[in-house]
């Protein structure tokens, strides 16, 4: 399938018909897909509007070959499960349509990598394997040509330090990190950066108790002196990330949507303001499944942008931007 359109989309239009041209070819070609429209009755020479298209449960993750290729997987990603619990697995095919999906996402919402120092404060990634987090903050940190960029497992005085350097310079600096980490970095110091985008990626890990997010961004402002901070929304499960630039409110890349499910019945669509089940369309994911209901749970404002405001149930929690409210 052709998969430059999908990265051209500039119009509701075009959305739509690059939508429901991906449906046909996973349909046809994801076995697993398949199955589950079969199972709901669903005729894809029926399916005309988004709403007609059948959300795959994120959960089939865990337990199935979500394929819509025959072509072996250049990587796997994989979620980070608690001990004992089973984890998702992402079978990317072709890496490029990932590096393409952030790099151009991140052009549009921050501008080029390139003006960047792209610091990664992610412990708990990078002491793991198949992380797609750490692979695309590695490749951030690469493109960004900044001999300062970098990943930090817990070396915050050599962190303090850095920053305190590039305090002194005209420096654009990204600091995307796990929640844990950032508060326990502010714990230990008081910054007042400038020129300075914090950007969490959501989840304590295990490692604290989990708070609001807006608790969790009043400290982290007032540990950076930053006056806002920045999120990120992607899973194990996605090739696309939406993008928060303060008080966690999202917006999506052209290529990627997001629907909200009725929690009691999952085939019927809420209103904007109106909170449920949160229903991701990531074109992206064009050789796995790019319809699939999170565990999340959030609303949809006038604007189009989106907000995050818990889970389901306590499952663990798989890169996300999640704060339990």
């Amino acid at each position: 399938m052709e998969h430059k359109a999908i990265f051209d989309i500039q119009t509701k239009e075009d959305f739509l018909i690059q939508a429901l041209r991906v449906f046909h070819f996973q349909y046809h070609n994801n076995v697993v897909y398949r199955s589950f429209c079969s199972y709901l009755n669903v005729d894809p020479n029926t399916v005309l509007t988004l709403e007609q298209i059948p959300f795959l449960p994120i959960e089939f993750f865990k337990s199935k070959s979500i394929l819509s290729t025959t072509k072996t997987p250049e990587i796997i990603f994989t979620s980070s499960g608690t001990t004992g619990s089973e984890t998702s697995k992402h079978f990317v095919s072709d890496l490029s349509l990932y590096e393409r999906s952030y790099l151009k996402a991140f052009d549009h919402f921050y501008g080029s990598i390139e003006d960047y120092c792209v610091i990664a404060l992610l412990p708990s990634y990078l002491e793991r394997t198949g992380s797609s987090l750490i692979y695309m903050a590695d490749d951030l940190i690469k493109k960004s040509n900044h001999p300062k960029s970098g990943f930090f497992l817990n070396e915050y005085e050599q962190l303090h330090q850095l920053l305190l350097e590039l305090q002194k310079t005209d420096t654009k600096i990204l600091i995307i990190g796990v929640s844990f980490a950032l508060l326990e970095f502010t714990e230990q110091y008081q910054m007042s950066l400038q020129n300075t985008i914090i950007m969490e990626t959501g989840g304590m890990k295990g490692r604290r108790k989990e708070i609001v997010r807006q608790e969790l961004h009043e400290i982290l402002s007032n540990g950076f002196g930053v006056t806002k901070i920045h999120s990120e929304y992607g899973m194990t499960e996605l090739l696309s990330q939406a993008y928060s630039k303060g008080e966690g409110v999202f917006n999506c890349p052209a290529w990627m949507k997001i629907m909200v499910r009725d929690t009691e019945d999952p085939l019927t669509y809420l209103n904007t303001g109106k909170s449920g089940g949160i229903n991701v369309i990531d074109l992206a994911n064009i050789n796995s499944c790019s319809f699939i209901a999170t565990q999340d749970l959030g609303k949809i404002n006038q604007d189009n942008t989106f907000e995050i405001i818990g889970r389901f149930d306590n499952s663990d929690i798989r890169g996300c931007n999640l704060m339990v409210l």
